[in-house]
């Protein structure tokens, strides 16, 4: 499938997707919602990519809502009956954020500039955040007017704690990646010229591995969190158990312990 404000790029189990409009700072507009909707999906899909990074083109990560676009939600100088059409992006919103919230693959999201707004909810989406030394983040929403949305209000406590989130949220403030770092919000800080790879070399680690084991760790880690009971945890860990030991991948880190060699997991 050919995309027109996406890029798409696999290498060994890793399938990247690149917000492609640096003019805008990568700015999410109808279109690219729409096509971010579809490579997710087909992402989805795809058991030869292993795990998804996602990161933007040029000098920006996300700006959030393209502003000059009908992104911008509801014309309020209409009457409500007259403003359906409207609705549109903000369903769009939540199409990606909900597919990316339920992606049963783990997300690297590497933060080369400004995530605001919708775009620092999804640089928060990446179950691994990484940022560079260029990265910046705001919700930017109240300076707007605006509530924190695309998710920002779930994902934020529950990653920077509320107290910080809090501030962010009704601060707008811009923060840089150093501070970024020291509250959690991403898990380090790279130069510039080296995100990529760094980012790409955690993802190709985290690709070679038994793949099975590790989505259900992602699934017992947020289920976990949404069950918050240590029993009911301990409970999941002994039933994802059992479906790992259905795995050729088991019997492979067996064997390679065996014979001292690196393990070859294949997925099956």
């Amino acid at each position: 499938m050919s995309y027109e404000n996406i890029i798409i790029t696999k290498e060994e189990g890793t399938i990247t997707i690149t917000l492609n409009r640096p003019d805008k700072l990568n700015a999410l507009d109808v279109n690219i919602l729409k096509e971010l909707v579809m490579a997710i999906d087909e992402a989805r899909e795809d058991d030869e990519s292993k795990v998804m990074i996602i990161t933007g083109a040029g000098r920006g990560f996300c700006s959030g809502a393209d502003l000059m676009s009908k992104a911008r939600g509801t014309d309020t100088k209409l009457p409500g009956i007259n403003r359906p059409y409207r609705l549109e992006p903000f369903i769009l919103f939540g199409a990606v954020m909900k597919r990316l919230r339920s992606f049963h693959k783990p997300i690297l999201t590497a933060v080369n500039g400004i995530a605001s707004g919708g775009g620092l909810s999804l640089a928060c989406l990446g179950d691994i955040r990484i940022g560079s030394e260029e990265a910046r983040f705001s919700a930017i929403f109240v300076k707007r007017g605006l509530v924190a949305d695309c998710g920002a209000s779930y994902l934020l406590p529950r990653i920077v704690g509320t107290q910080n989130a809090l501030e962010l949220m009704w601060t707008g403030d811009i923060i840089n990646a150093k501070e970024a770092e020291r509250i959690g919000l991403i898990s380090r800080v790279v130069p510039a010229d080296k995100l990529m790879s760094a980012v790409t070399e955690v993802a190709l680690k985290i690709a070679k591995g038994p793949s099975t084991a590790i989505e259900l760790m992602k699934r017992m880690v947020y289920e976990g969190l949404e069950a918050n009971s240590f029993p009911l945890s301990l409970a999941y860990e002994g039933w994802a158990q059992e479906m790992c030991y259905l795995t050729e991948d088991v019997q492979e880190g067996i064997n390679s312990f065996m014979e001292k060699r690196p393990p070859h997991f294949t997925g099956k």
